[in-house]
Order: structure tokens, then sequence, then C-alpha cells
């Protein structure tokens, strides 16, 4: 096991901290079939990722979960999310579309909505497709898309951008529909808990406080709780608890990091701390989380 989580920009390059207004499409196989068909588990800071699965499937993990998938469907991975995949060798593919969620943003005002929405959408991360017409119609998209960025004809940055978002919305309204309650809708993520994800990753290693947030959100601790609940069902508080969690079971589960080593990056006061607070949220100690995963 590696003793910290790859960092990569694409799947084998080196981080790119300055990437802006990316788009980047291949095939499954193009570059799967080159690594025996697996991708070792591994994160990019700054991309999100949306896979069309249109022959074969396989199976990923997914944070610390490891989910199976099967064609045809879609697949969601937002930015810094750890995720690694085993297709099936020499039948799997479809697409795979790598890009920073400015891309969409000189479209219009909320071109960057469905992409935003995509985050919230892709806790489930793997999305069936039933229609036959529209994975028709989102593998055409994919192609047109390929096609736009290999001629690099007048105008081609302005195309690419206008098929990543009807390729986002397609995929959004496919994931949207899957939840029957009806409680996921496309409707506008709203913009202060956007700000709130980014300030948490930014600095929850050592950050708890909802007042420090609030602050460099420019709103009261009540005010910013109002907003979160009524856009996520949760607490901020719970939003910053999850984000560490989250992070914890990454490290348990790809890396070879001591135990205390992990609480002392995530400022718990002492590893008892760290402990009390895992099993509180998981029912199970960071140990024994890591054994179970094969860790």
């Amino acid at each position: 096991m590696a003793s910290t989580l790859p960092l990569f920009h694409l799947y084998g390059d080196p981080p790119d901290d300055q990437a802006f207004d990316f788009i980047h499409v291949e095939t499954i196989a193009s570059r799967s079939s080159i690594h025996d068909w697996t991708i070792r588990a591994h994160r990019h800071r700054n991309l999100f990722q949306i896979l069309l699965i249109e022959r074969g499937g396989g199976e990923m993990t997914f944070d610390a979960s490891r989910l199976s998938f099967a064609a045809p469907a879609a697949i969601l991975v937002p930015a810094a999310v750890a995720h690694g995949f085993r297709f099936e060798p020499n039948v799997t593919d479809g697409w795979v579309l790598s890009f920073t969620e400015d891309a969409a943003e000189p479209l219009a005002e909320r071109a960057g909505d469905a992409l935003a929405r995509l985050r919230a959408l892709a806790a489930e991360p793997v999305v069936p497709i039933g229609d036959e017409t529209e994975r028709t119609r989102l593998s055409a998209l994919c192609k047109e898309l390929f096609e736009e960025s290999s001629l690099a004809r007048e105008g081609y940055r302005l195309a690419m951008r206008g098929l990543l978002v009807l390729i986002a919305v397609g995929v959004a309204r496919l994931a949207a529909s899957r939840a029957r309650t009806g409680v996921v809708t496309l409707a506008p993520a709203d913009a202060s808990v956007a700000q709130l994800r980014t300030l948490v990753d930014e600095f929850f290693r050592k950050q708890r406080l909802l007042g420090f947030y609030a602050e460099k959100l420019g709103m009261t601790v009540d005010r910013l709780n109002d907003h979160v609940k009524r856009s996520t069902g949760v607490t901020a508080g719970h939003l910053i608890r999850q984000r560490v969690l989250t992070e914890a079971k990454r490290q348990l589960v790809f890396t070879a990091q001591p135990i205390h080593d992990i609480s002392e990056e995530l400022a718990f006061a002492d590893p008892s701390h760290f402990a009390r607070f895992f099993r509180k949220a998981t029912g199970t100690t960071p140990h024994e989380f890591r054994t179970q995963r094969g860790g």
C-alpha cells in the first residue's frame, strides 16, 4: 500500500494546480488498456470527471466504498474524491470526460448550475441509463466533443464548452430522476453552501469552528446554518465533520500512515479523541475500519 494517495492531473500525469478552462475527453480503453484495465486509487485536486460506460463494466472504489457497475451507465467523480477502477478487460469502453468546473462559466451566468448540482448527485456515483435514446444521445455528444478537441477548428473551445454543458445537464437529469422522492432536483445550488464547501476543503484540517467559516462568508453562524439546512437538510457543522470523516477514511483505506499520524494531521488533540470521533460516526474504530477494508 502506498504511503500517500496519489494525486494526478490526468491519471499518471503530475498535478497541475494552474489548470483552468480545461476540458479533456478520451475513450476508456485508450488509457485503461495500457494499465492492464486497472486504474489504481487516486485523486484529482481540481478535476471533475464523468464516465460514460457504453460496453462492459467492472468495479470501482469511491472513497472507502466498493461499487459494481455495468453498461449502460454514467459515473460521476467530483474533484478530490478518492477513486479507482477495475474494468472488465478487452470489453469495457465508453468515454471519460475530465474538466475544471470553470470551463462552463463563460457560456452564461448560470451555465455552471448543472455542474454544481452534479457534486450533490455524485453522492451515489453510478447512474444507470435505462433509456436507450438518452444513451445514444450522450454517446454522440461525447464523440462530437472528442472530434472538436482533436480537429481544433475555429471556435472549437466555445463548441467544447457548449457540449460539456449538454452532457452535464443530461447526466444530471438522469441522476436526479433516480431519486424517486423528488428531493434531488436541478434547482440552482445555494451559492453560500458551495462557497462553504470550498472553504471547508481548504481549511478542514485545522478549522472546525463555524464562526471561522461564517466570518469568511460575511454572515452570522445562524444565517450560515439556515442556508445549509435549507439546501442540504443538515447543519453546517455536520458538513464540516463529514469532510473530516471522509479524509480520515481515505487515509485509513488508501495509505499506510500510522493512525496517530492521521489523528495529528487532522488536528485532533490525541489519538483517543480521534478514535471517539470516528467510532461515534461509523460505529467502529479506525483500526477496525482499516482492517475490514484490507488496509
